[in-house]
């Protein structure tokens, strides 16, 4: 039976690219790792943030699209995307949020404390110390290496079908049910970074997409080989997955799991310096071979950004 070691990325719906680019890079410090396009739809870019090479666990990718309408945060979605610091990190990141005037709130689950805020696309999120995983070797933005983010820590999935759910978690994906409290439960993965993942215990009505939501969160498989036998097996289960896709960066398989919530399971490999130099990782938009051929009529429909570092006055106030 395959064990998934945890989350391979987490992929929204968000609005203006300026605005996501500012957050994820200039707030929250993270790599751009790719420039890339959305796969079916190429006047939409599909950006993914992640550490410094963009490993499985830390990569969060997003489509941004102006004006977009918002969605509403429900049932048959990830709820909050939950990223890992360093112990005695967050401090730091509580400070760094009110100095950006982003606002947020201190809460505790499981005998862990969180700070919970809201990205510019009204994504929640929370920041929660933990130990383990490796530290990142990423600094922008004026986030020093020692409170940087280290990579996912897990995900709140919000289930309207939570029983069902819970047996794809524990009977396919074979993570375990280590705890219980206050109408959550607690899985673990194998891995170290993305490997604890709540689950609400009462189901939540489902609701609809749009910026500001999630669009599928992956699990990752160790290669191809595991890839399918996942696949053999979600068939048997009668959940439909599609055939396998190359993303070019890594292979992927969708279901949709009873709850609601669409699951992935993608490979580890290639990564993303397969077209783009680590040092170079997310400069130059890279088109999937099938648009290359297209690339001087999709330009002119995806705006330009910066990755820029967003510096601070002493007042806190941007410049």
């Amino acid at each position: 039976m395959p064990t998934t070691a945890g989350i391979h990325h987490i992929t929204a719906f968000v609005g203006d690219v300026q605005g996501n680019v500012d957050f994820y890079a200039g707030v929250l410090g993270l790599r751009l790792v790719k420039k890339t396009v959305n796969s079916d739809a190429p006047e939409i870019y599909h950006l993914y943030f992640g550490n410094e090479s963009g490993s499985p666990g830390t990569i969060i990718t997003f489509f941004p699209q102006d004006g977009v309408e918002n969605g509403m945060i429900g049932g048959g979605q990830v709820g909050v995307t939950v990223y890992a610091v360093p112990p005695g990190s967050l401090l730091f990141w509580r400070k760094r949020l009110k100095r950006f005037g982003i606002p947020y709130m201190d809460i505790s689950r499981f005998g862990e404390d969180y700070v919970r805020f809201t990205d510019n696309s009204g994504l929640l999120i929370d920041l929660v110390e933990r130990t383990e995983g490796p530290a990142s070797t990423w600094s922008f933005g004026g986030v020093p290496l020692q409170y940087a983010i280290k990579g996912f820590g897990g995900a709140l999935l919000f289930s309207s079908n939570s029983v069902s759910t819970a047996g794809v978690l524990e009977l396919i994906l074979d993570m375990k049910r280590v705890a219980e409290e206050e109408g959550l439960i607690r899985y673990q993965a194998a891995g170290d970074l993305g490997n604890w993942i709540d689950l609400n215990a009462e189901n939540i009505p489902r609701s609809g997409g749009g910026a500001g939501t999630v669009h599928h969160i992956a699990w990752r498989a160790r290669d191809s080989e595991e890839q399918e036998e996942w696949r053999r097996m979600i068939e048997e289960c009668g959940l439909r997955p599609t055939p396998i896709i190359d993303r070019e960066y890594f292979k992927a398989m969708y279901f949709r799991e009873p709850g609601g919530i669409l699951f992935e399971i993608a490979t580890d490999s290639p990564g993303f310096t397969i077209d783009e130099l680590p040092e170079h990782l997310g400069e130059e938009l890279k088109l999937p071979a099938k648009y290359e051929s297209r690339r001087s009529a999709i330009l002119p429909h995806l705006s330009s950004f910066q990755v820029r570092s967003l510096e601070l006055d002493e007042e806190g106030a941007g410049e």
